[in-house]
């Protein structure tokens, strides 16, 4: 008779979701038992960074990644990336493990309390089976709840000895729509209200990169003759860095975005919140006599967005619509924006020495992902994105993503044969949050470079310090951290970059490397302007 370990694995391989990601701990062993060959462990140090390459894979390669954590513990360990992958909209399974049922009334040493509540709100869907036969239905049910939109993570918890149970009936596999079109009524309303309007302008967000839809908006930028903004803080591109039309990217404040936009009277916004704030600067969300209209698959987001009026709708879609019944404006092409200024030489570099170093060298089908939050503004400065699914950061602002993120893009990189070459840009501060990434690196030998601009400060809360005017804020130096050693402890090959001249040599090196290299460069400790 099949047990429910039986028609889990079964299920999962008709799923497609062959490769698990986790640490593993003993609540989870009778799931692991016999790890199956036509299955792969990969294997991370600790659960944040099991859950960070979950999600780097599944944004990578467009579908549903498993990750498997160790029971209450260990999902209080994943939570940070977590939170990370409910707002990069990143569909994951998370399975965790619980305690044997027959022990749960007493709760024993490993007990998860509440397993249900506990990854909430940052999850879709959470739930632990009634019955032991309930756990492949369930995860069925995961899988289609992960997938639909808005895409994100679900949590299930479940009892170790569930799987030995008898099973009963094997779920059904079922597929589920993973894009939705608009409510034409509606985007005839849209697109009336754009062809009337005197300047319009389009913001875009990550949704038109998941979409696919770089196209599609750049066909209806020029249909409209509007510029295109970034919206504020995206975690993934969303549209061609070099086009004439491309304004770059909307402050992540009140007063400052609404400036940005002032001189139109229609903000079209695809596949973005309405807005992404941090820090509070007040003011009016429009400039007087603006109109703003949302296009989000997301109800919840359309309905907290604090102006506009909204359409329900994937991205990729939408525009496609748009453009069918959407007429040529007559009005000229809007002017490119002025080409940027070399960097000033400094000594030691600065971040735009060092990112424009970068530029001059990179990999024409290079995916960068990215997390150097005071050097943010430099990097996007002088390496313009210019390919879609090619930018990858955290959409939440939690540090600890984006060294393990990028070693699950690398692994779906080799995975989807496409093998692009993986550059992280990981700042000195957030490289230590989930280091011990490397190592699964190293196992698993994947080239990816990691780039880490090392300053021995947190830069960007000095910045904000100054910005909310809050002197004395102590722990914001970062004395005696040997990266190189740290490096070379988890398997990595390093190199310290001690110019940005030095940079192309070592980043040829890297990407022509079996495995992972890190490449320290020294910068200078200039603070950035927050706004």
């Amino acid at each position: 008779m099949a047990t429910v370990r039986d028609t889990t694995y079964e299920l999962l391989r008709a799923l497609g979701l062959t490769t698990v990601f986790g640490n593993p701990g003993s609540t989870e062993q009778p799931f692991l038992r016999d790890f199956p060959a036509d299955f792969r462990y990969v294997h991370a140090l600790h659960e944040a960074s099991a859950v960070a390459m979950a999600d780097g894979y599944a944004q990578a390669t467009g579908r549903p990644a498993h990750v498997n954590l160790h029971t209450a513990p260990g999902t209080g360990n994943g939570m940070g990336n977590l939170v990370t992958a409910w707002h990069n909209r990143t569909p994951l399974i998370v399975s965790a493990g619980q305690q044997s049922r027959e022990m749960l009334l007493m709760e024993p040493r490993l007990t998860s309390r509440a397993p249900t509540e506990l990854p909430q709100p940052y999850v879709k869907w959470s739930y632990e089976p009634v019955r032991a036969q309930d756990v492949p239905a369930a995860f069925m049910r995961a899988y289609a709840s992960a997938a639909q939109p808005p895409a994100g993570p679900v949590f299930l918890s479940l009892p170790l000895d569930d799987w030995d149970q008898p099973a009963g009936p094997p779920p059904q596999v079922r597929t589920v729509a993973t894009r939705f079109g608009p409510d034409p009524r509606r985007l005839r309303e849209f697109a009336a209200l754009l062809a009337a309007s005197r300047s319009p302008v389009l913001v875009l967000g990550a949704a038109v990169d998941r979409a696919a839809a770089w196209p599609l908006a750049v066909a209806v930028a020029e249909r409209m003759a509007a510029p295109v903004w970034s919206a504020p803080a995206p975690e993934r591109a969303t549209f061609p860095e070099r086009h004439p039309h491309y304004r770059g990217v909307l402050p992540f404040a009140i007063a400052p975005l609404a400036e940005k936009l002032r001189g139109h009277d229609t903000v079209l916004v695809v596949g973005a919140p309405v807005f992404r704030y941090y820090p509070h600067v007040p003011g009016a969300h429009l400039p007087d006599g603006t109109r703003l209209l949302h296009v989000t698959d997301d109800a919840d987001e359309a309905a907290r967005a604090p102006v506009g009026d909204s359409l329900l709708g994937d991205a990729g879609l939408t525009l496609a619509a748009l453009l069918d019944v959407l007429p040529a404006a007559d009005r000229p092409a809007p002017e490119p924006r002025p080409a940027v200024e070399p960097p000033e030489p400094a000594d030691p570099p600065d971040a735009d020495m060092l990112f424009a170093a970068l530029a001059a060298c990179w990999p024409t089908d290079g995916v960068l992902v990215q997390e150097s939050p005071s050097n943010l503004a430099a990097l996007r400065r002088r390496l313009p994105m210019v390919r879609p699914a090619s930018y990858f950061t955290m959409a939440s602002g939690g540090l600890g993503y984006g060294l393990p993120a990028a070693v699950g893009i690398a692994l779906a990189e080799r995975d989807s044969g496409r093998g692009r070459p993986v550059v992280a840009v990981i700042g000195d501060g957030s490289f230590h949050y989930s280091v011990q990434a490397l190592w699964t690196a190293a196992r698993l030998r994947l080239p990816v470079v990691v780039l880490v601009p090392v300053n021995r400060q947190y830069a960007i809360l000095k910045s904000f310090a100054e910005l909310k005017h809050t002197p004395g804020v102590p722990g914001l130096e970062l004395p005696g951290l040997d990266i190189t050693a740290i490096a070379q402890g988890y398997g990595c090959a390093t190199r310290v970059v001690g110019t940005p001249d030095e940079l192309p040599a070592a980043l040829a090196d890297a990407l022509r490397a079996e495995g992972p290299t890190v490449l320290p460069a020294p910068i200078s400790g200039e603070l950035p302007r927050i706004l």
